[in-house]
Parts: C-alpha cells; structure tokens; sequence
C-alpha cells in the first residue's frame, strides 16, 4: 500500500516534467535547396529566394572560382571533397561565390543543397549535423564571416563538422567558411597570446590550428582599378544598362575615391546607384 502512495507523486512528477519538455522538432522537409539552421528550438527553415549573382558576374577571382567548382562538382556525385575557407580582402566577392557555385553545380546535380549557420547558432552545430546525416542529399554547411575573439570558445563546436568525432563528419555534409582572416582571429590576438603564456607555442596552437584542418584555403586579394572597372561593365552589360565607357570610367572612379575602396561589393554598389538613376531594375 506504502508502495502505491509513494509511486503516485512520482507519476504526477514525471507526468508534469513531460508536459514541461519541449516537443521534439518536427521533420524537415528535405525537398528546397536552401536552408536556415536556427537553435533553441532547433529547426531548419526553407530558403525560398537565395541572394545570389550568376557565377560569371564574379570576375577576378577565377582561381578560387575554378578550385571550388571542381571541389563542389565532385562532392555533389559522391566523391572525395575538402572543407573549404575562403579568406581575404573584405568584399572581393568570398560569399558570393559561395553562394553562385551552389547554383551552377545544383543545375548539375539537383541532389545539392546549402544549409546556412550562423556564428552564434555554432554551439548546437552538432545537432544539425545529427539532423542531416540520415537526410537525402548532399549538404554545403556554409558559414559567413567566421572569426573567434580571445574568449570565444565558439571555435570547438566546428571542430564536429572538421574532424567529426568518432563518428567522424557525415558523408553528406561539407563546411565551406568566409572570414576575412586566414587564421580566423586577429593577429595581434595571436601575438599576445604568444608573448604572454607560459608556453607560448601551445598558447595559440588550438585556435591557429582549426584553420588548418580545412582542406581547400582559397585567397582573395584587393582587385586592381582594370578588375574593378571591368566588374562594373560586366555588371551594366548583364543587366543592360547603357552608359558609354568614358562616362562609365569617371562616375566608377569617382565613386571608388569617395568610399575610400576599391572591391567587388563596391563595384556592386556603384551598379545599384547607377540602375537607380537610369530605371533599371536588377534581377
């Protein structure tokens, strides 16, 4: 009898904390070719539209283009491919090759699919990887303008989508990266690190070393004032806004000087001015 009474709080509690947890997530529907990661709850959100441009907008960064095409094609059939980190000069376009090398290879390959995380979503990127390893399709886990301060502990969570664990990184996710530095953390951080640990080479080694284990590094420098004013001509040209090349030389170099800059975001945003002024539409 003693047993009975003792046993009925204990149901109402278990019954009260199961009305009390969270419902489990509901399945996602795998059929889009982008997604969201958000957490708490965890959920991954359709992506109707991506904002992208058409990969032969991107000009002067071919190397990089070429080398994660070929990458993205062979991972989108099944084959060998690298984590990938596109690093360098801030506008020069890291993103959006991202973002026009999944279009282009999806054309391909319909079973490729981008999945963005954002850097303070990396905590429960072990969970997306849990969501999408039994999925059908092949996975970009793409994050944007990744960087760790001194305190950051953010950086051990991506060690699951690097290195994988023991159950080592799902056959059908790959992690492509931008950040506007190669070791992903300031370095001057690196130095100070170094001048004031006790062991100096191990002071830094953790964080310095998680940007070697991306496989593929693909540099982007500042372009050059011919690069530059061909990104803006191959931009009226695609979208056919008419303007003769001297007067097109002189507004392109004078917007340049007023921001102080000179990339491909800059080049983009001269375009849009410019369809502004004249009435015409982009996209």
């Amino acid at each position: 009898m003693l047993d009975g009474l003792a046993a009925d709080p204990l149901r109402r509690i278990a019954e009260a904390l199961e009305r009390l947890a969270p419902p489990p997530p509901p399945v996602p529907d795998f059929r889009g070719a982008a997604f969201a990661w958000h957490a708490e709850p965890d959920r991954l959100v359709p992506v109707d539209k991506v904002s992208r441009v058409d990969l032969t907008l991107l000009l002067g960064v071919d190397r990089a283009r070429d080398t994660l095409l070929a990458n993205t094609r062979a991972f989108a059939r099944g084959f060998p491919a690298n984590n990938a980190l596109l690093w360098g000069a801030r506008g020069m376009g890291k993103s959006s090759l991202v973002k026009a090398v999944h279009a282009a290879v999806r054309a391909e390959e319909s079973s490729l699919k981008i999945v963005e995380v954002s850097r303070e979503d990396l905590p429960s990127i072990g969970r997306c990887l849990t969501l999408l390893r039994g999925a059908p399709g092949r996975f970009i886990l793409f994050c944007d303008d990744l960087s760790f301060s001194h305190d950051d502990a953010h950086y051990k969570s991506l060690k699951a989508v690097l290195d994988g664990g023991i159950e080592g990184r799902p056959e059908n996710v790959v992690l492509y990266a931008t950040s506007n530095r190669r070791h992903l953390m300031p370095r001057d951080m690196i130095e100070n690190e170094r001048s004031s640990a006790i062991s100096p080479s191990e002071a830094v080694e953790e964080k310095v070393s998680l940007s070697d284990r991306f496989g593929l590094w693909l540099g982007f420098h500042p372009c050059t004032q011919d690069e530059y004013l061909s990104m803006i001509r191959g931009y009226c040209d695609a979208f056919g806004i008419e303007i003769d090349d001297q007067t097109l030389w002189a507004e392109a170099i004078e917007w340049q000087a007023t921001r102080g800059s000179r990339s491909g975001r800059v080049a983009w945003q001269y375009v849009t001015d410019l369809a502004g002024r004249r009435g015409v539409k982009l996209g």
